[in-house]
């Protein structure tokens, strides 16, 4: 099983950050965090990195199901979808499997909620 899903976008990379916050959006889900790990890396060790950004997604609904059925279940939150510069005019989207990194919790309610944020983002990241 793999632990994402992407596609590849033609479009400038900061059009793909607004692109991919909107298409969450319209399913429900918010960035509570935006890390631009190029000026991270920039930042803290000096390394020249590609344009890389780290969006961390929630849907308050589905978070709130999951931390019923599994209060230690916030270590995995929120779900994270990469921006990460591809080629010239070319970005590449990646976005967790909720299902695969959580297939570890003995859990039957937080796998049937994985199961659900799991269809909810590959239709994300397909529609893109």
């Amino acid at each position: 099983m793999s632990y994402y899903f992407s596609k590849t976008l033609t479009m400038p990379f900061d059009d793909a950050i607004v692109h991919v916050t909107d298409a969450l959006a319209a399913k429900g889900f918010g960035v509570l965090t935006t890390i631009d790990v190029r000026a991270t890396m920039k930042n803290k060790l000096g390394a020249d990195f590609k344009p890389y950004t780290i969006l961390g997604a929630c849907n308050p609904h589905l978070a709130w199901r999951a931390l019923q059925a599994e209060d230690k279940i916030g270590t995995m939150l929120p779900c994270n979808v990469i921006v990460t510069y591809s080629a010239p005019g070319k970005v590449e989207v990646a976005a967790v499997d909720p299902a695969a990194s959580m297939a570890s919790i003995d859990n039957p309610a937080l796998a049937e909620i994985a199961a659900d944020v799991r269809r909810m983002m590959q239709n994300i990241v397909q529609g893109l």
